[in-house]
């Protein structure tokens, strides 16, 4: 089902490139206002720009790193600021750094708590007041598969996606009757910048960020009554092992 977004605004973190970009986009070509953001400000200048190219929406930049709590506060200040108010909130910054835990460097450890845990933490404390005086709004957290399925290598990465699992559930159940909803969506293999060298063509059968942002706005589509609150997405046909 098509959504109309205009009048509508969105904070997107994380949305110069990958699932995010793909997110923002959809909502811009819905009609919606987009706050795009990442740490570089030069990508978030050009991203802004082409999405203001695309239309119908508008797009607002605003470089945050979500490690930092303030930053997150001005994140959602500005898109207040920006666009009188804000509705819908995605969480998609995020990060991996692999390896086992008798290898695995304190640094690596902090970077993906503090990027994975406690961005999303940041952003949502900020947001809630605003969608609260609005009686209504929706929360995004992209997790992973990897918040249900540990593999080897995966310590820091898995501890942060079971915790935002969790970080999403009870995040829900404090707000549903606030009028917001809170959903966290679970991908498997995306072929994104996320893994080194950036999208690959041959790795098609891989999700991609377009798939990730159709269940974006399938979901915003759905009537007030209902709340798909978790939803897994995976790859159909993956290689065989």
């Amino acid at each position: 089902m098509a959504i109309d977004l205009s009048g509508k605004t969105a904070v997107i973190t994380g949305s110069t490139k990958g699932i995010g970009r793909s997110v923002a986009e959809a909502m811009v070509a819905a009609g919606g206002s987009v706050v795009i953001s990442s740490r570089t400000a030069g990508d978030v200048a050009a991203a802004t720009a082409e999405l203001n190219e695309q239309g119908p929406g508008r797009a607002h930049g605003i470089p945050c790193d979500v490690r930092d709590g303030e930053a997150c506060a001005q994140l959602i200040e500005g898109a207040v600021e920006a666009f009188g108010g804000i509705d819908i909130l995605v969480n998609n910054a995020g990060l991996g750094r692999f390896a086992k835990i008798q290898e695995m460097e304190t640094e690596f450890w902090d970077t993906q708590i503090r990027t994975n845990l406690d961005g999303v933490f940041h952003c949502s404390r900020a947001a809630v007041p605003h969608l609260i005086r609005k009686g209504e709004g929706w929360i995004i957290n992209i997790g992973s598969l990897a918040g249900r399925n540990a593999f080897s290598g995966g310590v820091a990465y898995n501890a942060t996606k079971f915790g935002l699992l969790g970080m999403t559930e009870a995040m829900m159940l404090d707000l549903r009757h606030e009028g917001i909803r809170v959903t966290c969506i679970m991908p498997g293999s995306v072929n994104t910048h996320f893994f080194e060298g950036g999208p690959h063509p041959e790795h098609e059968w891989k999700l991609q960020g377009e798939d990730l942002a159709r269940l974006v706005m399938d979901l915003l589509a759905f009537p007030p009554r209902a709340l798909p609150s978790k939803i897994e997405i995976r790859p159909s046909q993956p290689p065989r092992k």
